[in-house]
């Protein structure tokens, strides 16, 4: 599959917000969409980390939600994905069983936020905010690093 440019690729850090929820669980999907329908956020779908990967290449995703355990594969084989992207989105972790030591786990590893299933609104849409704010900030930031040094040169 060919890589689209930046200007082919779908949204941007000021347009609409691209969700993308990893998981082989269709309840997680409808929950999800069941949420942030009607924002004007929009939920992509994958149910493994072959389809994640296409959909990276594709659109522009500011933040995954990500199943904690897929089929082939983990979280951390998407976050270590991630972490190579040029605009790499704030990853969220979900699990039913999201303890104290997921939660270490996947913020020690570089992941924004672990998320308990079966979902809460509020809680989604508080961490989906914040982890979209994360990767807006971390956008313009290195924005701002490029034209300096350019300027400085």
């Amino acid at each position: 599959m060919r890589k689209q440019p930046d200007s082919e690729r779908q949204t941007s850090t000021t347009g609409t917000l691209t969700v993308l929820s990893v998981s082989p669980l269709d309840e997680d999907h409808s929950s999800l969409q069941a949420i942030i329908g009607h924002s004007k956020w929009l939920l992509l779908k994958a149910r493994d980390f072959v389809s994640t990967l296409a959909l990276l290449q594709q659109h522009q995703v500011a933040v995954v939600l990500c199943e904690r355990d897929l089929l082939p594969g983990t979280w951390i084989d998407v976050l270590e994905h991630i972490k190579s992207l040029a605009r790499a989105p704030s990853l969220i972790v979900t699990s039913r069983l999201a303890d104290n030591q997921l939660w270490a786990e996947a913020l020690n590893l570089g992941a924004w936020d672990v998320l308990a299933k079966p979902f809460d609104r509020t809680e989604v849409i508080r961490s989906v905010h914040s982890a979209w704010r994360n990767w807006h900030d971390q956008i313009h930031m290195r924005g701002t690093a490029v034209t300096t040094m350019e300027a400085a040169s």
